[in-house]
């Protein structure tokens, strides 16, 4: 009974009973008031009819259980499916997904559960990836430094200098992955804190851009700050210029020798818009896709050492989100040079 099929195959026989149980009493009483008032009998309704009134209600009745259990299972059978795919996700199976057929709501239902169990399983591989992501970060220099101790502790070696800038290096590796890691947490839990001041964006430009002309020099690379004038809005300058040396800074590392990069800025109603260009090797739609996820790296050959701890372009994301702001990636490819580009709301 607590089925649903059942319940509804009741209601709809059970209505359709009711109906023809009515139309038969209402036949009957008539028939038994015309006898009270001793008409002619010729005027009351046969006995042959009330007979096959009476069989005319029970193959309704059949025929109204019978349809009501199609019409009922029909109408069950996408929640019944929502249930056992419900199921399914509680044990962990989180490839399942529901047919999206029906009427309009149980179509809107399913939607909502496939998006459901899809996040679901977006956000699974997203911990998993990250536990395997870390454990795969920290044991390079973990093991770096173990080896190294334990070389000077076996006498292999003396820990002169050299030897120290080599173990402190790797310290600092491992206390900006910790850093990078914890601000990435806060901001995507919410509790990352901003403390937001009048900002002229037009300074942070160009502080940053002074701040890495020597790394630029050093490669050749012409640098170009075109923006309109003025860029002014409430923001946290120190998190935005964090922002600003992350964007910079990697489009220099990724820009050949006698590149170019170019970054532009301007302000409208929407917001403060900036855009980094380089014209670097580009990125191919795959790379767009996962250039803001944890650890990743478009040049696969980069070391740690060259390429950083992969974190810069998630907290680059997650600081302008915590703005309620936005950045993308694009690229026409490889070649072509990339541009990266985030909007900070006034």
């Amino acid at each position: 009974m607590n089925r649903l099929w059942v319940r509804l195959s009741l209601m709809i026989s059970g209505v359709l009973f009711f109906m023809f149980f009515l139309q038969f009493l209402s036949i009957s009483l008539d028939g038994n008031r015309i006898d009270d008032d001793h008409s002619s009998p010729t005027n009351a309704p046969p006995k042959e009819i009330q007979g096959r009134l009476i069989e005319f209600m029970l193959l309704s009745l059949a025929v109204g259980t019978t349809g009501g259990v199609v019409i009922a299972r029909i109408v069950s059978n996408p929640i019944s499916n929502l249930s056992q795919a419900a199921q399914h996700i509680g044990k962990g199976e989180l490839d399942i997904r529901v047919p999206e057929k029906g009427s309009l709501e149980i179509v809107e239902l399913a939607q909502a559960f496939n998006k459901m169990a899809e996040d679901l399983q977006r956000s699974q591989t997203a911990r998993r990836n990250l536990v395997a992501d870390v454990s795969h970060e920290l044991r390079t220099p973990l093991t770096v430094l173990e080896g190294n101790l334990r070389a000077v502790l076996d006498h292999v070696y003396t820990l002169d200098e050299t030897e120290v800038a080599n173990l402190y290096e790797q310290t600092r590796h491992l206390i900006r992955l910790v850093n990078d890691l914890r601000e990435i947490s806060l901001a995507e839990s919410g509790q990352m804190i901003l403390e937001k001041t009048f900002t002229d964006f037009n300074l942070l430009i160009n502080e940053t851009v002074q701040a890495l002309e020597p790394l630029s020099a050093e490669k050749q690379i012409q640098m170009v700050y075109e923006s309109t004038h003025p860029l002014e809005g409430t923001a946290d300058s120190i998190r935005i210029r964090q922002v600003l040396f992350n964007l910079i800074g990697n489009a220099i590392r990724y820009t050949p020798s006698n590149g170019k990069v170019v970054v532009q800025a301007k302000q409208d109603a929407a917001g403060i818009h900036i855009r980094v260009q380089d014209s670097g090797n580009g990125l191919t739609q795959e790379e767009l896709f996962s250039v803001f996820d944890r650890f990743y790296r478009a040049d696969r050959s980069r070391s740690r050492e060259t390429g950083g701890t992969g974190l810069g372009l998630s907290i680059v994301k997650a600081i302008v989100e915590a703005h309620g702001g936005s950045v993308c990636a694009e690229s026409k490819g490889k070649g072509f040079g990339s541009t990266f580009s985030f909007l900070i709301p006034c």
